[in-house]
């Protein structure tokens, strides 16, 4: 979860004014505004979000503590296949996240013969990641979601209009599926390249690979 900070900063003569940090991780900004506080010169220090709702330091605090054994901190990258041959799909998804102090990656696809086209089957590549996120227990949190569909990107972000019927359908799904979990959805496009973990998965599910897997994350 990404914030901002504000507060007010008094002079030593009395002078007050605002200031605004850029963004950062609300650990990162938890510390800043301690150390703000040990000058004696600030005061209503306050959090921003995303959404510009407002934190005080013990509200963040809070939050934060009641996260730290849940999933969170969570990125979702998908991609779908569709084989104009057999008629069928496979679809990929990998969501990193946080819990407990690890850091984790789940990877799951799915065959599918119900789909008609490589749209539809990125767009059900993204619920089959939001259904993960529903079993992970995920909800009430922020979340990015990485693809490299230009349709799917930039219809869920409203660039687009989602004007055939299928995809409409898929669209009205995933946001009855966040707003069922009180999930902030952030979208980002991405080139092919960047998102080959999930374009894998999907390929294998078409190949009749089946995966899924979680693993820890460490760093060397």
């Amino acid at each position: 979860m990404n914030i901002l900070i504000e507060w007010i900063y008094k002079s030593p003569k009395g002078a007050e004014t605002v200031f605004r940090s850029e963004e950062m991780p609300a650990a990162q900004a938890i510390l800043v505004a301690e150390d703000l506080a040990r000058t004696g010169r600030t005061k209503n220090v306050l959090f921003i979000d995303q959404f510009d709702s407002t934190w005080t330091v013990k509200e963040m605090k809070g939050y934060l503590k009641g996260i730290e054994t849940e999933p969170h901190n969570i990125t979702v990258y998908f991609d779908g296949g569709f084989d104009l041959t057999t008629r069928k799909s496979g679809l990929g998804c990998v969501i990193y996240y946080e819990q407990s102090g690890k850091s984790y990656r789940l990877r799951q696809n799915a065959p599918s013969a119900e789909l008609s086209s490589n749209n539809e089957a990125e767009y059900a590549a993204l619920y089959l990641g939001l259904q993960e996120l529903e079993h992970l227990n995920v909800h009430h949190l922020p979340v990015r979601f990485i693809g490299d569909s230009q349709v799917v990107i930039n219809q869920l972000t409203g660039e687009w209009p989602a004007l055939e019927n299928n995809l409409s359908n898929w669209a009205d799904r995933i946001e009855d599926k966040l707003k069922d979990l009180s999930i902030q959805p952030e979208y980002k496009l991405v080139q092919r390249k960047l998102n080959s973990e999930a374009d894998r998965l999907a390929t294998q599910a078409l190949n009749g690979v089946s995966i899924t897997a979680t693993s820890e994350v460490t760093v060397d």
